[in-house]
């Protein structure tokens, strides 16, 4: 079990010792993974606890909100891909100006050294933390010999080794920004590669227009607050996990409805294999479900009329059917 913790008061006076590492872990891609991996595995060896902290809200909706990054996933989702990796302890640190304003060394010395008893910190050679960002490798160096932790640099997936490459085939470091750049251009498999799974949305099912119910093709809308990265407009091929934790193959719908002139973004899945029985008794409305992408099979595209949208949703479906079948 991993303990989840929301607030230093939240640690056990008894807690560690610990190897730690920060940041903020959106996507929690495989970079992320190969560092967390070698916490872990460093943890296991000084029979210590292997330790995240990482950041609420995200450093930049609180220096620049004008142009915050959008995130891959949710704090639940992150918390959840976290837990998954085998680590022992999550501590989510509030982000504010008062945390920002601390010292390099303050934070490190009310954190991972008062607070989890750190012996090991583990960071990425370029990590910068502290006021200004002005605590770097060496700055960490300098403290562990100060605080009696020993320090441990990690180089992330990609670059370095990894066979993963960008559009024109050059290696390319895994990053937070690799994930969002191919999640705008809706290539949800370069996404998944970098993130090392498929990428998801989760929100509650909420009630819409009713259109694809009305044209045989019911879908289960995500509310507007649903976190995670919605990707480019279109129609992918993926799953729809319920609050019972079974997993639907579905087409999903991305886009604001042009065959009917919608505005606003909506994003849609229709289950494929939905049970028999008539409709109305697969409802899924007030659940929170998770909607994972796929694969992509077409942009957004405004029909002439229903009967037109009817066909192509008819193919869509088939394709997403012998899309998902072998998975």
């Amino acid at each position: 079990m991993v303990y989840i913790w929301n607030d230093p008061s939240d640690v056990p006076a008894d807690f560690g010792p610990s190897v730690v590492t920060f940041g903020n872990f959106d996507g929690v891609h495989r970079g992320h993974q190969q560092v967390l991996s070698q916490l872990i595995r460093s943890a296991r060896l000084s029979h210590a606890k292997a330790v995240a902290v990482t950041f609420d809200p995200h450093p930049a909706v609180i220096h620049r909100p004008e142009a915050a990054p959008e995130l891959i996933m949710g704090l639940d989702d992150k918390l959840e891909a976290l837990g998954e990796l085998g680590l022992d302890a999550v501590l989510v640190v509030k982000y504010s100006l008062d945390l920002a304003s601390l010292t390099a060394e303050e934070f490190v010395e009310q954190y991972l050294v008062d607070c989890l008893h750190a012996s090991h910190v583990v960071i990425g050679h370029d990590a910068r933390f502290g006021r200004g960002n002005s605590g770097d490798l060496d700055t960490m160096k300098a403290l562990g010999e100060k605080f009696g932790f020993d320090v441990q640099v990690i180089s992330e997936f990609g670059a370095e080794g990894y066979p993963l490459h960008d559009d024109d085939g050059t290696d390319r470091r895994c990053s937070s920004t690799w994930v969002r750049e191919a999640l705008q251009a809706g290539d949800v498999t370069t996404a998944a590669s970098v993130l090392g799974r498929p990428h998801r949305m989760r929100g509650e099912v909420v009630h819409g227009a009713a259109r694809g119910r009305a044209l045989g093709f019911p879908t289960a809308n995500l509310a507007s607050n649903a976190t995670g990265l919605i990707p480019a407009d279109g129609i992918y091929a993926g799953w729809l996990v319920d609050q019972a934790g079974k997993r639907w193959p579905a087409a999903i719908s991305v886009g604001s409805n042009p065959t009917f002139d919608g505005v606003s973004r909506q994003v849609e899945a229709h289950v494929i294999d939905r049970p028999k029985e008539a409709v109305e008794d697969f409802d899924l409305y007030g659940q929170t479900v998770i909607v994972e992408f796929v694969e992509r099979l077409r942009g957004m595209v405004a029909y002439r009329g229903p009967e037109a949208l009817v066909e192509q949703m008819r193919l869509d479906v088939a394709q997403a059917h012998q899309l998902l079948g072998g998975r």
